[in-house]
């Protein structure tokens, strides 16, 4: 297939969007400062990606490869690092070439709602693009692959996807392969170039998760059933981050589109492998004990999480997020709580896999969710006998008590 450079899209409409997209992509904006500990691994993982670039007939948005080798390379990369506590590192590859798809964009157009989305379109164009590029690189050197599109949302019809394991599926005879019959590592997201950092990370780390026991380790927390409800794309998609409100990119990708995503919650980073176990403290039935907790952000310090089982695979798990880092892009910041069951896959029929317990379920959104000293110090579940308290700020840090016993 021919490979030729874009030229630019006479759209009045995306110059602004362009505009804010590039002030939404990276630590150049607020926000983004240096978390304690950032570098604290010697040797971290490098986990590898791909990014084929793609262009169509009738869309070629003016979009220079050096700015997508900036966002997954400098922009991702510095965010994986940051959430892994310098564990991670991301080294992606970006293809020489724009490939230009047989089909126009029109004729690979989704819905923006998950449950509508047309799979068979997906998965064309994944064909479509990974074998164009086959010829040319060696996709079994790479644990993920993005298709980054010269095209917008309003050509494409949503910002980004997780092709697998996403919207194709995550069974083991899911996995990718290509016409040609070369398995496709890891899986494979898409983008349009207008999505926000917080998009990148979120559908990559369906992928960076990967399927365990049939489900997906890192599945999306906002209500797929809620998403797909009729009315503007954003307003509805705002109505359905019940469960985690803008306190993680896997529920909101991101609070402001000009500011980067917020950072991770303890039980995303406890998923990706990227909170040690040395750093979460558990506290188990019957028992009563006082802790400091560190901000999430911190990982100097010494506990970054309380966990408190409840059952065979409900828990809980109480995080201090404070203006540190990626965590400055927050609605707020104090101590929030969060119920999870690990028995539950996918956000979908109202039940979620982890849920947070509301401070001020009269602020919409989950805004006020956080728990500080002062008036919103406490919570109680008195059927399984948890009381917490938080019994005072110190510096960025909280002593929070809690107790598995009866009251």
């Amino acid at each position: 297939m021919k490979a030729t450079t874009p030229t630019p899209l006479l759209l009045i409409w995306l110059v602004p969007l362009l505009l804010l997209s590039f002030a939404a992509w990276g630590p150049q904006t607020r926000g983004a400062a240096e978390s304690p500990a950032a570098d604290a691994v010697a040797s971290p993982s490098i986990i590898k990606g791909l990014v084929v670039l793609v262009q169509f007939p009738d869309a070629r948005a003016a979009v220079d490869r050096s700015m997508v080798e900036r966002r997954f390379n400098r922009q991702l990369g510095d965010y994986v690092r940051q959430m892994s506590y310098g564990k991670v590192s991301l080294a992606v590859d970006v293809t020489e070439r724009w490939y230009e798809m047989p089909k126009p964009v029109t004729g690979y157009r989704i819905s923006p709602r998950n449950l509508e989305v047309d799979k068979s379109r997906v998965r064309v164009l994944i064909d479509d693009a990974l074998g164009a590029a086959e010829k040319d690189a060696d996709f079994s050197k790479y644990s993920f692959v993005a298709i980054f599109m010269a095209a917008g949302i309003r050509d494409y019809g949503m910002i980004g996807l997780c092709g697998y394991p996403g919207m194709l599926g995550w069974r083991d005879e899911d996995v990718l392969r290509t016409r040609n019959g070369h398995v496709v590592p890891g899986g494979v997201a898409i983008f349009c170039y207008q999505a926000h950092l917080g998009t990148l990370f979120h559908d990559v780390a369906h992928i960076l998760g990967g399927v365990r026991d049939g489900k997906r380790v890192v599945p999306c927390l906002y209500d797929h059933d809620l998403q797909a409800k009729p009315g503007p794309v954003r307003e509805t998609f705002h109505e359905a981050i019940v469960n985690m409100g803008f306190w993680d990119p896997m529920s909101c990708h991101y609070w402001r589109r000009d500011a980067p995503p917020p950072g991770l919650s303890s039980w995303t980073k406890l998923r990706l492998g990227w909170l040690e176990e040395s750093k979460v403290r558990t506290v188990r039935k019957s028992d009563e004990t006082e802790v400091v907790l560190g901000p999430l952000q911190d990982g100097s310090a010494e506990v970054l999480a309380i966990k408190l089982p409840v059952s065979g695979s409900s828990f809980y798990l109480i995080e201090n997020r404070q203006p540190i880092g990626y965590d400055q892009n927050l609605p707020g910041s104090g101590v929030l709580i969060l119920y999870a069951d690990d028995e539950i896959a996918e956000c979908r029929h109202g039940r979620a896999p982890v849920k947070l317990v509301n401070a001020q379920p009269s602020v919409p959104r989950l805004e006020g969710a956080a728990f500080d000293a002062g008036e919103r110090n406490s919570f109680r579940d008195e059927a399984n006998q948890v009381t917490i308290r938080i019994e005072e700020k110190i510096g960025d840090a909280y002593r929070v008590r809690v107790s598995r016993k009866p009251e």
